[in-house]
């Protein structure tokens, strides 16, 4: 056995939610240079005029890495990190901690859940991760595409970020996005931990692995690849939405309509291999940390019960 052992008894919600948001910001931190890189990657080519008719800045992954760091040093990966992690500990609590829980109330406790139950409990838990979480997601995101030449930048830290925003753009400018956000979310929810669940029980089921370390491995890594290819186009709406200022587009379908009309298609896949990099890795290491981690903590709960 690789790993903490399963204990006797299962982790409870409070386990969950604490690992999953643990588990979500640890990932975060390894593989944030590569989302950072999506982002600039999505928002290429927004903007079009007679002024800005070079060729397109950032070529690949690595290449846009490259680039970042030696226009704008290395510390620019981790533009927005502090937000990021803010949102990680309120967003993946919710839509991963809760996840099993919800399923449950939706199978009234049974323990054999079908297909409808999970997708039902993987758009209610990222939905309501929306609602938590949407403001730190809009300053990440700004964070991370802002560059630091072209004249200064657009905000100094995370909470001038939020004041601003809430200044300048009202409360509403915090929730910017959340349409698309919650239709991403639902579609990357119901991907993630749905493949997620069924890949590990399909393993188990046919003794194919046993529940350690290589089986949370494999099981993340497939769900990975099925999330960005299906959330890929809502994902780049979404940064692109929430990205643009006031006015500029008027909506989230607009903003989707006036990327197919000015780019074509192959738009709504900009960034796919940095996404998929990165939804890849991080969905193996947060998975495979949050399978660790409420083992670790329900193990670490038996001698401060033990007592009483």
């Amino acid at each position: 056995m690789v790993g903490f052992k399963p204990t006797d008894v299962p982790p409870t919600a409070t386990v969950k939610f604490l690992g999953a948001g643990t588990a979500a910001c640890f990932a975060d931190l390894i593989t944030f240079p590569l989302d950072t890189a999506k982002v600039r990657l999505q928002i290429q080519g927004e903007t079009k005029s007679a002024a800005n008719t070079t060729a397109a800045r950032y070529k690949g992954v690595f290449g846009t890495i490259a680039t970042m760091v030696k226009t704008e040093g290395p510390t620019s990966l981790y533009n927005g990190l502090v937000a990021g992690l803010q949102r990680q500990m309120s967003f993946a609590s919710v839509r991963i901690g809760l996840y099993d829980s919800v399923k449950q109330f939706y199978t009234r406790g049974s323990e054999r859940a079908g297909i409808g139950s999970r997708l039902l409990a993987g758009c209610t838990t990222g939905a309501m991760a929306v609602a938590v979480a949407q403001p730190t997601d809009v300053v990440k995101v700004r964070f991370q595409a802002q560059a630091r030449v072209e004249g200064g930048r657009r905000y100094q830290g995370t909470m001038d970020a939020y004041k601003t925003i809430a200044r300048e753009e009202g409360l509403k400018g915090l929730w910017k996005g959340t349409s698309p956000n919650v239709a991403r979310n639902a579609i990357v929810n119901c991907t993630e931990l749905v493949t997620y669940d069924l890949i590990k029980d399909m393993l188990l089921k046919y003794n194919l692995m046993t529940d350690n370390l290589p089986c949370h491995f494999t099981s993340a890594f497939g769900a990975g690849f099925c999330t960005t290819l299906i959330a890929s186009p809502v994902d780049v709406v979404k940064t692109r939405y929430m990205n643009s200022a006031p006015g500029h587009y008027g909506s989230a379908v607009s903003c989707a309509l006036t990327m197919l009309r000015q780019e074509g298609p192959m738009a709504f896949y900009k960034g796919f291999m940095p996404s998929f990099l990165r939804l890849g890795s991080w969905n193996v290491v947060m998975f495979v940390t949050y399978e660790q981690l409420k083992r670790a903590m329900m193990a670490a709960r038996g001698p401060w019960e033990a007592p009483f």
